[in-house]
């Protein structure tokens, strides 16, 4: 029985809010074109499923850019009457336009940081639509507060910043009523996307963890959509995402994306291990791509952290200049060495820490008593909750209790600054300080010490200011938990748990000299200059556009429900087996070949017991018994299971072990089809093997007639995968004079003699039938792993040489949609099963021999 909480999901994900809808219905926002002033309806209540076969004739240079919040500010004008808006111009999403096209429309779709009522959210939508070209999304307070302050704040930014719901207190136990309210919101976001977009011309660009199961939503609409998804936060490890009760409908709607990007490296391996481990799926490298293989999409992972705006900067430092804002705090610091932090209030940006560690260095280090000063900027929460009280409770203690134990006349080693800090009062912090600390205990990106570098290296229009003259240098201490981290090799990296070892750091980079702190400055600003927020969205978007080149080249079509949605792409000659279209072939042909692969093709890979059923026996039975037919089953199984598993098959040919044995019927001998007999390659191979095996929990070697095998399904997926590669450099190194070929496959390696493949067993089946002047006239060949596609290779090789003649009807299938030489696929065994089925049943009676007929079925 489907639980109530289930059933609830399944309506969300369909756009049906039973609990949580509005009481008054709005009216939609009309579609609004690339070219300005043409205003069309948009009817939002078409089918779920838009195939994106109609080009548009639209300008195609727009992108619509998703977020939580919109880039504007928004304040209520003083008689209560409407509203006036602004840009924000600190806005990420309003500055990464600098990396896009000069020519390319940007159109925003988010939500507001205030609440519009009801009756003025039409009027406003308008507005911010001409004159701000945003679309604002406006979120009923109920799911608001459950969605943002709820799933957003409550589950996901902890998790992602690796605090486990140990307790009811620590995290808070999964609710899924803030779920729903979750789908509910991003379905609210996909409503406007809708609304405003040209599937066939606009690329969508989603920003953050507020925003992950959107892209199914618009994957559902628009199957060829041009779609991007950038984190900002971290995503976690395997083991911690794992506790998340609806961790593979968050992976799977992110998969509907084109491109997924992340700050670092880490950030992305844990994704993809997510991936591993929960679907099943393995990424690819190529030419220095990175890419995940997802029902014949190819989806993008791209790594690059975001920069800060460098012109603001330097706007901010002229203003600070001429308010004369650098030169009061030069005087108010005069004679003392100024360290810096500037953190968000709240509990993953480990302020707390770095107060402990200042105590610390002037315990340890008395010189800097009187001399040292922390200036600790704190940004508003964003976030509540008891955790943060607590956090904030002990910042203040800490702060009153140093500033107790080490103030002097005129000197105190805390400056707390809790309050908002303009851009231009921040930068001239950072142009006084000598030090910024950073000990956050796990952050996305933080951008802090890039402004800072930014900050000390000043701007050459001011050199009058008298930081500009003389070296540019600047020390950054940096939590080794931040995405900004590994590009910024210059500063010391802590572990901000370690007091002592962070006491030491500072101590270390306020005294080191003058010339170490230049190099390190000048080296910092190289990067920082030129991987500016324009050069990160520029490169987000190339390679958006690279990945999706290919989408109006495929046919797409959605299967699947709620979160189990996804879009399968085929090339255009890449098609699915029609049962009927090869039947009546089949009943037309003479002379027919069935080569027929075993594991994952009639039977499921995740079967345990492999032995074939009792329906399978039977098709197989009837298509054996016709005169015209010459069936093959073709494995890398042992002989011994084969002929066992198949007696009742008495006409069915079997080539075993990749055709090192094979024999036509079960009246006639085993033929040994390998060059060599001799083995004594295994006593080489077998104890590497066995040495990976002891190491690999849940690996196991298969020892067989012509080849040894090494099986790792059931290991873990990523240890297996490594030790899987290693592996096979070790046994090619080993038996690089031996007559054998070591092979990959799914979850094996294999090592077996030269010369033998599946290949080279069908091309021996079609020669015996053409020398016997039996042609084959119809080829059917279904397989579903590597082996399987030198199968497919030797099909047309067979019809150029004249082994198959140019009229044979080929169908070569493989099992599952992937890249593959065959031109048609089956989606799995119960496929096959099916269409053998139904030739089974297309037999001609009257080909079948008296003794023969009489077979029950």
């Amino acid at each position: 029985m489907m639980s109530r909480s289930y059933t609830n999901l399944v309506d969300l994900a369909e756009g049906n809010f039973p609990v949580m809808s509005h009481p008054r219905e709005k009216k939609r926002l009309p579609r609004v074109m690339t070219v300005p002033g043409v205003i069309s309806e948009f009817d939002d209540d078409q089918a779920n499923s838009v195939s994106s076969d109609v080009p548009s004739s639209v300008n195609p240079d727009r992108i619509i850019i998703v977020a939580n919040q919109l880039p504007v500010k928004a304040k209520c004008r003083p008689d209560n009457k409407g509203w006036t808006f602004s840009w924000d111009e600190y806005s990420l999403l309003l500055q990464l336009k600098d990396g896009l096209p000069e020519e390319m429309e940007v159109l925003y779709v988010g939500s507001l940081k205030v609440d519009v009522d009801l009756n003025e959210q039409d009027e406003v939508s308008q507005h911010l639509l001409e004159k701000f070209k945003c679309v604002p999304a406006f979120l009923p307070p109920e799911i608001f507060l459950k969605f943002y302050h709820g799933f957003c704040k409550q589950h996901l930014w902890p998790l992602f910043h690796y605090m486990l719901p140990l307790s009811a207190n620590h995290g808070g136990r999964f609710d899924r009523s803030l779920w729903e309210a979750y789908v509910a919101a991003n379905k609210i976001f996909s409503q406007r996307v809708i609304e405003v977009i040209n599937p066939e011309d606009d690329y969508v660009w989603i920003h953050d963890y507020h925003l992950m199961v959107l892209p199914t939503f618009l994957r559902r609409r628009f199957n060829r959509l041009r779609m991007g998804f950038f984190l900002h936060s971290p995503f976690p490890s395997s083991e911690i995402y794992r506790t998340l009760p609806v961790r593979e409908e968050i992976l799977k709607a992110l998969l509907n994306s084109d491109l997924i990007g992340f700050h670092t490296f880490d950030y992305a391996r844990h994704f993809l291990s997510c991936c591993s481990r929960m679907l099943g799926l393995e990424y690819m490298s190529k030419r220095g791509y990175i890419g995940l293989e997802y029902y014949g999409r190819t989806i993008g992972i791209k790594i690059m952290s975001v920069g800060i705006h460098m012109k603001q900067i330097e706007s901010a430092l002229r203003l600070a200049d001429e308010e004369s804002r650098i030169g009061e705090l030069k005087r108010q610091f005069e004679g003392k060495t100024v360290l810096l932090g500037v953190d968000d209030m709240d509990v993953f940006k480990g302020v707390d820490l770095k107060l402990l560690a200042m105590e610390q260095m002037l315990k340890q280090h008395p010189k800097w008593q009187g001399r040292a000063v922390l200036v600790q900027i704190t940004n508003p929460a964003r976030g509540r909750g008891k955790d943060l009280e607590n956090t904030q409770a002990e910042i203040q203690a800490s702060c009153k209790r140093i500033n107790e134990a080490f103030r002097q006349p005129g000197y105190e080693p805390i400056v707390f600054i809790d309050r908002p800090v303009s851009l231009s009062e921040r930068v001239a912090y950072y142009t006084t300080a000598e030090c910024v600390v950073v000990t956050a205990l796990r952050d996305g990106m933080n951008l802090t010490p890039y402004e800072y570098i930014a900050c000390r290296q000043g701007v050459s229009e001011s050199e009058s200011s008298s930081e500009s003259s003389g070296p540019k240098k600047s020390m950054l201490v940096l939590s080794e938990f931040i995405g900004c981290s590994p590009s910024l090799s210059g500063a010391i990296r802590v572990n901000p748990w370690n007091i002592e070892a962070t006491a030491e750091a500072m101590n270390e980079a306020i005294s080191m000299a003058d010339a170490e702190k230049q190099l390190r400055h000048e080296k910092h600003y190289r990067y920082v200059s030129s991987h500016d927020v324009a050069f990160w969205s520029r490169s987000f978007f190339q390679d958006m556009e690279r990945t999706c080149k290919d989408h109006f080249r495929r046919r797409c079509w959605g299967i699947g429900l709620s979160f189990g949605f996804r879009v399968v792409a085929l090339d255009l000659n890449f098609r699915k087996l029609s049962i009927d279209h090869m039947e009546s072939v089949y009943l037309k042909s003479k002379n027919r070949a069935i080569l027929l692969d075993y594991d994952g093709t009639v039977m499921p890979q995740t079967s345990h017991n492999k032995a074939p059923s009792a329906e399978v026996i039977s098709i197989i039975n009837t298509l054996t018994v016709e005169t015209k037919n010459t069936v093959f089953v073709i494995s890398g199984r042992g002989r011994e299971s084969l002929d066992k598993w198949f007696s009742p098959c008495k006409k069915l040919g079997i080539a075993a072990e990749h055709g090192y044995f094979m024999r036509w019927s079960s009246d006639d001998k085993w033929e040994v089809c390998g060059q060599s007999s001799e083995f004594g390659w295994k006593e080489m191979a077998e104890p590497v093997m066995k040495l990976y095996t002891e190491a690999t929990d849940g690996s196991s070697i298969e020892t067989k007639e012509s080849a040894l095998v090494w099986h790792y399904r059931d290991a873990d997926p990523s240890f297996g995968s490594s030790q899987a590669k290693e592996m096979l450099d070790h046994l090619e190194s080993v038996l690089a004079n031996e007559p054998v070929t070591v092979k990959s496959g799914q979850y094996i390696i294999e090592v077996k003699p030269q010369g033998l493949s599946k290949g080279v067993v069908a091309e021996k089946i079609f020669t015996t039938m053409a020398e016997s002047g039996r042609q084959a006239d119809f080829v059917l060949c279904i397989g579903d792993d590597r082996s399987d596609e030198e199968m497919f290779e030797i099909i047309s090789s067979a019809i150029s040489s004249g082994i198959l003649s140019s009229d044979t009807s080929i169908f070569a299938c493989t099992v599952g949609q992937k890249p593959s030489k065959a031109k048609y696929y089956l989606d799995d065994p119960a496929d096959v099963v099916n269409m053998l089925q139904a030739l089974a049943e297309a037999s001609d009676p009257g080909s079948l021999t008296d003794t023969e007929s009489d077979i029950s079925l």
